[in-house]
């Protein structure tokens, strides 16, 4: 287990906000349109899914991204199990979790499937999704990763406030752990984020982002690129 657990506050109800980074853990607007838009349709997903998909993730927060992508993995009718690593330096606590995805009822029969087997960190096995959380610093544990994802959800606290989450090394570890053809995205379009991962090899692209967001980043490492 984890030597730090997250702390976090409520606000405006059910709304987890990070103790440590001072961030909301999702939209205040709607969190699980915001995942829809950011990090399913912005790795071009579910268009792209076959059999033996990885998505990885920096952040696993609630878990609400990883629900959102196996409720879509489920309905685009996939026989294979989706794998799914996330990175995660402070893990909460399977309760708050509870209560935070209770705000999204749409996804409730994932939640409570989910939750009737996570005890907080490390291997799951839900059938049809494969998940591994990694506890601790990503710096650390990425570049030891020896897996190849073929999407990435880049969804850390913002750069502003979580800024080693995005510096150019890491996105370096996550490019080196990206599958020919590969893709990223992330809400932020913060120059630096963009910058380093153009430096690590990926195509980056600025396009609309949700809500109040003007604009997010998606990124492919295509086989050019990554050669």
């Amino acid at each position: 287990m984890a030597d730090q657990q997250a702390r976090l506050s409520w606000r405006e109800g059910d709304l987890p906000v990070s103790d440590q980074f001072d961030d909301p853990y999702f939209s205040l607007q709607n969190g699980l349109l915001e995942t829809e838009h950011v990090f399913l349709a912005g790795n071009d997903l579910p268009a792209r899914f076959q059999p033996g998909f990885h998505i990885a993730e920096l952040g696993f927060g609630t878990g609400l991204n990883m629900l959102a992508a196996w409720r879509a993995w489920e309905e685009s009718g996939q026989s294979t199990p989706l794998r799914f690593t996330s990175f995660e330096a402070f893990p909460m606590a399977p309760t708050d979790m509870a209560r935070a995805l209770e705000a999204f009822p749409a996804i409730t029969p994932w939640a409570e499937r989910f939750l009737a087997h996570w005890t907080g960190d490390g291997y799951c096995d839900l059938g049809s999704l494969q998940l591994e959380v990694v506890i601790g610093d990503a710096r650390r544990s990425l570049p030891e990763w020896t897996g190849q994802a073929n999407a990435w959800f880049l969804d850390g606290f913002s750069p502003a406030k979580n800024p080693e989450l995005w510096q150019e090394d890491l996105m370096q570890a996550v490019a080196d752990h990206t599958a020919s053809n590969g893709t990223a995205a992330t809400y932020t379009a913060a120059g630096f984020v963009r910058r380093g991962l153009e430096v690590a090899g990926f195509k980056v692209e600025r396009t609309p982002g949700f809500g109040r967001k003007r604009h997010m980043t998606q990124a492919i490492l295509t086989d050019e690129l990554k050669g």
